[in-house]
């Protein structure tokens, strides 16, 4: 179905222009981004305009059409003008349907610039060498390490050049940081935040040191320091501030090993919910020790002693004969005899227990179905909804050593697989979020992500897990901004994640041949980590910081030359310009790099 009696603008002849296939959220966020950072012509392709964001996309200005076919076909290509366009984003539909639109695209423009979004990375590395200049991505990736760090409180990292860069705020900066990288931070009016402000630089410190010493050298005769001429006290910058710091390591969640055998020892009541069961298997073990004791007693070898327990215990005890007991060569009198009885009976109640937690743990996991909670689940953090990201962010608490309990509605759900691979408890049902969350532990979790597709399930989940443990954390998953602002001012020890502001800028930037290495989360804004590397015939051959740095956009923290192979970073020298085979890093917000690939476009 073509746009063709909709009521939609037709579209007009264009060229140069950047086409995005898709009317989810991540769309929406990639149109705004094109349209409003990089200021350029935009042809939007979607399966249905009535549907989605794709109303809301229509109405934003700076969208050259809209154009609606069910699916991406020659026929559809061609009505967008992919003859003449310089770029396509595939952000929505499965990766073989993604695969497949991406290469017909080839076919029609060679020189098209591709992004595609993959859920499978593997895949997308191996698509990426069939594409001549193409790059696929993952959203859930992308935005993944975000949501993890916040359900631990801790801010997310971007490994570059062996460290990893991470935002500080307030009391944990510390003197080696690289820069600041926001100030006037108000909980209550996100609103104020500057990203990258202006700082001094690094003769600041010199400057001020000779006008204390004065006019006529850095020290006055007789070595007297002049003193400082009385003036307004400086003015304390409002709010918190932020700065970008580095680690040589990642740090990991420590549990010791004490609490984790805690934990397996509480996991395995659950097999023991009955009490008369428990009152049999209590009685049966405190009799299988009294006769260890009385054998004990008897033969003086603890040695002897445990290994025909166990022998009596399995059944495989051999009994004294007659003729034994009168050559006098048996197992050593009656007591004997009686202690090894009842361990003997003991040993038949305890095997079928045994036997049904054997079954049990065994079989769940050959069945497909992915284990429960059990009641040594302590200190984890819960994560509701298991489609990409959720998966992700699962899979990454997982990593990092953090005990996880997953929360699933759909009993189809693609990550339900991944979880009983990676053998993480998962709550499956459509039942009441309170109910649903007693069975994850609630009161035991130190965090709950609610990182559904719809933001009003996840504001449900988070509220009905603070009402039930007040101590926990909530990470939430929303799009609205607004929205988002009034949840961080009603609610402390949250957080506020969107998948498509975290994943938007990435695809933007790939779109126009940017590497982003990856997004820093100061509350609900972005600070990008890009590398640009200097090619011959780039705008960049002959810039120095002075010429890339613009406050308030960006910010560069790294340099490694041609003939070097280490990062300098914080080089102090600003004004050596770059030749070609030099690579800088850049802190970045979403214009501020957009700004720069503007200006080393018209450079070239």
């Amino acid at each position: 179905m073509t746009s063709e009696g909709w009521g939609t603008r037709s579209v007009e002849p264009v060229s140069q222009h950047y086409i995005v296939c898709g009317g989810n959220a991540l769309a929406h966020r990639l149109v705004l981004e094109l349209v409003e950072h990089y200021e350029v012509p935009v042809v939007v392709l979607v399966a249905d305009r009535t549907r989605d964001h794709a109303p809301q996309i229509e109405q934003l200005p700076g969208v050259a059409a809209v154009v609606e076919y069910a699916s991406i076909t020659d026929e559809a290509l061609r009505e967008v003008s992919i003859d003449t366009a310089r770029g396509l984003a595939l952000v929505e539909g499965s990766d073989q349907d993604n695969i497949h639109a991406a290469l017909s695209a080839q076919g029609h423009n060679p020189d098209l610039r591709i992004v595609l979004r993959m859920f499978n990375q593997r895949l997308g590395e191996n698509i990426e060498r069939l594409l001549r200049n193409g790059a696929a991505l993952s959203g859930s990736a992308t935005a993944a390490p975000a949501f993890a760090a916040a359900a631990l409180g801790r801010p997310n990292s971007v490994e570059i050049g062996g460290r990893f860069l991470h935002i500080a705020f307030d009391d944990a900066i510390t003197s080696d940081r690289i820069c600041v990288v926001a100030d006037h931070i108000d909980r209550q009016d996100l609103s104020r935040i500057r990203l990258l402000p202006e700082q001094r630089g690094d003769s600041a410190d010199f400057v001020r040191l000779a006008s204390e010493f004065g006019d006529d050298g850095p020290v006055r005769p007789g070595g007297v320091r002049r003193e400082a001429e009385p003036g307004p006290a400086p003015e304390e910058e409002p709010g918190g501030v932020a700065a970008l710091q580095a680690l040589r390591i990642e740090p990991r969640e420590p549990i010791s090993w004490a609490r984790r055998a805690r934990w397996r020892l509480l996991d395995m009541m659950r097999f023991f919910t009955s009490a008369r069961m428990r009152l049999v298997l209590l009685t049966a073990l405190a009799a299988v020790l009294m006769a260890f004791g009385v054998l004990w007693y008897l033969n003086r070898n603890f040695g002897w002693t445990l290994y025909i327990s166990l022998l009596d215990l399995a059944g495989a005890a051999q009994p004294d004969q007659l003729a034994d007991i009168a050559a006098g060569t048996g197992t050593g009198g009656l007591w004997q005899r009686v202690a090894q009885v009842v361990i003997t009976i003991c040993g038949i109640t305890f095997a079928p227990v045994a036997t049904a937690i054997a079954v049990e743990v065994l079989g769940s996991g050959r069945r497909g179905q992915p284990r429960n909670p059990g009641a040594g689940t302590r200190d984890h953090v819960i994560v509701v909804g298991l489609g990409n990201v959720g998966t992700r962010v699962a899979a990454q608490l997982h990593e990092l050593g953090v005990p996880v309990v997953c929360m699933e509605r759909d009993p189809q759900a693609r990550g339900i697989a991944a979880a009983r691979a990676l053998g993480i408890p998962v709550v499956l049902g459509d039942g009441p979020f309170e109910e649903q969350l007693r069975r994850a532990r609630l009161k035991h979790s130190r965090a709950l992500v609610a990182v559904s597709g719809d933001d009003a399930t996840n504001l449900e989940a988070a509220l009905e897990a603070r009402h039930g443990n007040p101590e926990v954390r909530v990470v939430v998953r929303l799009f609205d901004d607004n929205f988002a602002g009034h949840f961080y001012a009603t609610l402390d020890n949250a957080a506020s994640r969107s998948v498509s502001y975290l994943a938007a800028p990435a695809f933007a930037a790939a779109l126009m041949g940017r590497e982003v290495r990856g997004m820093l989360s100061v509350f609900r804004h972005v600070l990008l980590i890009a590398e640009l590397t200097v090619e011959d015939g780039s705008g960049l051959i002959g810039m120095n910081r002075h010429d890339l740095e613009d406050p308030g956009g960006v910010r560069v923290i790294a340099v490694r030359f041609a003939r070097s192979t280490q990062l300098q970073w914080n080089f102090p020298d600003r004004t050596r310009r770059l030749t070609p085979g030099d690579q800088i890093v850049v802190a970045a917000t979403r214009s501020g790099l957009a700004r720069l690939n503007t200006a080393l476009v018209d450079e070239a």
